[in-house]
């Protein structure tokens, strides 16, 4: 049967999580679209229910699907197009979403390899900076992201969105910056910090190590405890009038370069099916 009224309990809850107090009351996420619920079913990422409306899908993708998240045991609800509509936040939806857990485990649960390659995101504000950040640390091969003092809901729908389902598919960490600190010097990481005081060009540092990249927030930049205690400083060059780079921005190139530097040596080449934004 197909859900037509607005006042059914799964649209109503569907409409609350998309508050943070509901998500964290709940413990719960909101996953939207297509390719973010393909890759936490490739990624073997729970989904405890996934809802749909035929009459918004963009091709026959979807069809197959659902019939993959059906084998998977997943309870599927179709859903009329007013109410999927009212579920959703996407201005253009492809008549898919789904409700997944929130999963983020503390760093000291994580156990490093030994070219262990890190991101380490603090305070950042904005959900699509966030979201950006993981695609351009899925790009790169990145062992984890660990998110220190966010500001931002790691589990906004913004974040999902803009990571283009790559949030599904690297482990994500939490810490305080302090705890993080210790943990990467504690497991012989080299901690780089990126900041626009840093003296040394990124591409001046040995990469090709354990290492964590370190971003800071939009506006301030890094914390005093990434400013004091980092083991490297590094800077971007700047020749325009502004000092710094969006951090999502600022970011990937950090990673590439340690991409570039491990080339043919620790790098590690995933084949993949490339998706077009």
């Amino acid at each position: 049967m197909q859900i037509t009224s607005l006042q059914n309990p799964h649209i109503k809850n569907c409409v609350r999580l998309h508050t943070r107090r509901e998500r964290d009351r709940q413990r719960k996420m909101l996953i939207e679209g297509y390719r973010a619920i393909l890759r936490a079913l490739q990624n073997g990422y729970p989904i405890d229910a996934l809802y749909y409306c035929p009459a918004l899908f963009f091709g026959d993708n979807e069809v197959a699907l659902l019939a993959l998240v059906a084998e998977a045991g997943v309870p599927l609800f179709a859903v009329g197009e007013g109410p999927f509509r009212k579920m959703t936040a996407r201005p253009r939806p492809d008549g898919m979403l789904a409700i997944g857990p929130q999963r983020c485990r503390p760093l000291r649960d994580y156990s490093p390899g030994q070219a262990e390659f890190l991101l380490v995101a603090e305070a950042i504000e904005k959900p699509a900076n966030l979201g950006s950040m993981i695609r351009a640390a899925d790009g790169a091969g990145i062992d984890a992201l660990i998110v220190c003092a966010p500001r931002t809901d790691v589990f906004h729908p913004d974040v999902v969105r803009a990571s283009v389902g790559t949030f599904f598919t690297l482990p994500l960490l939490a810490a305080e910056p302090k705890e993080t600190v210790q943990w990467c010097k504690a497991h012989g990481i080299v901690t780089v910090a990126a900041t626009p005081q840093a003296e040394t060009l990124y591409t001046d540092v040995d990469l090709r190590g354990p290492v964590a990249i370190v971003v800071g927030n939009e506006q301030v930049g890094l914390s005093d405890t990434w400013l004091a205690r980092a083991d490297r400083h590094v800077k971007l060059p700047m020749f325009g009038q502004i000092d710094s780079l969006n951090v999502a921005v600022a970011a990937a190139l950090l990673l590439y370069e340690v991409v570039r530097q491990r080339e043919g040596q620790t790098a590690r080449v995933r084949v993949g099916a490339l998706i077009a934004d």
